[in-house]
């Protein structure tokens, strides 16, 4: 049975007291005092930055998906070939000594785009303030994937005129944040708390299925079970699931499904996750459901991203797991130029 004392045992640097915090900590970024931008003529946004840093460019990605502005992600060491003077490009390193980001960094400084980037502090600010380019500093909190919630709403406050989502829906997610907290907080850890039922649940490899809009929410948890419960996660489309990976459940296997849906998926999605969950019941699979909430994408994905994340704390400290240290990611850094 988990409980206060085991918390503060396996997660002595006190992650879960920070995950505790985000509804707060979302809050106050978002309502700081943070100098905007309004680049003009902009029809391609390239976000680039790596992982907890590239889960929060994946949100921009699905807010701005039904614009007219094309979206690039990158998540590794090269520039798209058709950055040009109407092309923004937002690079986020939440230490600031990201090497990958770093170099794009550098490569866009030395193309004709409009530049913007983010960070605790690190080379990046460094190099920001020595080239005269457009930074701002936003506070890290013990970890970069504990500060989920800083980044991105002191982000959508300085990108406001660029992103099309209005404030309310803004404070409709922050809203969902302080609702869900209650049931999800670490002050709560009896049965109803849905993330400690989920991270209860999870005892060998998940495949973690989600619709199209929501893979944000979806690359996020399989990164927090790696980094978090230092586990294996797979996460697969499940329309593209539907024509390749259903295909491994023929082999009885002990990966668990998870199936994160949105209140008002697709139709045909909505049809398909029937048909999903018919097979996995006829072959006696075993499998959790988690739903978004009802509302804006931000909201939804901010409200899965907050529930999922506290679950793989939990799981930490269930499997007797520290997990703020990321040792493999420490080694391959101090290798890295």
């Amino acid at each position: 049975m988990l409980d206060y004392s085991l918390l503060n045992k396996f997660d002595p640097y006190g992650l879960h007291k920070v995950y505790d915090k985000w509804p707060q900590i979302a809050e106050e970024n978002y309502n700081a005092d943070f100098k905007q931008v309004d680049f003009e003529n902009i029809n391609h946004i390239v976000f680039a930055g790596m992982g907890g840093s590239g889960a929060l460019h994946d949100i921009f990605s699905a807010i701005l998906s039904k614009t007219n502005v094309h979206v690039s992600i990158v998540k590794g060491y090269h520039l798209p070939n058709t950055v040009d003077s109407k092309t923004l490009v937002v690079t986020t390193s939440v230490s600031g000594n990201t090497a990958e980001t770093m170099t794009i960094l550098d490569m866009a400084k030395k193309s004709n785009c409009k530049l913007i980037a983010f960070s605790s502090g690190g080379k990046m600010e460094e190099y920001c303030l020595k080239n005269k380019i457009e930074y701002r500093n936003i506070s890290m909190y013990l970890s970069p994937r504990a500060s989920f919630p800083s980044f991105l709403f002191a982000m959508l406050k300085v990108l406001e005129h660029l992103i099309p989502i209005k404030k309310n829906d803004i404070f409709e997610s922050i809203n969902g944040l302080k609702a869900l907290h209650d049931k999800i907080s670490y002050h709560n850890l009896d049965s109803g708390n849905p993330s400690l039922e989920l991270a209860n649940w999870i005892t060998d490899i998940p495949v973690i299925y989600y619709p199209w809009g929501l893979q944000s929410a979806a690359v996020r948890f399989k990164n927090s079970l790696q980094e978090n419960a230092k586990m294996h996660a797979m996460i697969e489309d499940v329309i593209e699931a539907s024509h390749n990976g259903m295909v491994a459940w023929e082999r009885k296997s002990t990966v668990k499904p998870i199936l994160i849906r949105g209140t008002n998926d697709y139709e045909k999605t909505k049809e398909r996750w029937d048909i999903i969950k018919e097979y996995f019941e006829q072959k006696n699979i075993e499998y959790r459901e988690v739903l978004s909430i009802d509302g804006n994408i931000l909201a939804k994905l901010v409200y899965l991203i907050y529930l999922l994340d506290y679950s793989t704390i939990y799981l930490s400290v269930i499997s007797e797991i520290n997990p703020m240290p990321v040792n493999a990611i420490d080694f391959i850094k101090s290798r890295t130029t």
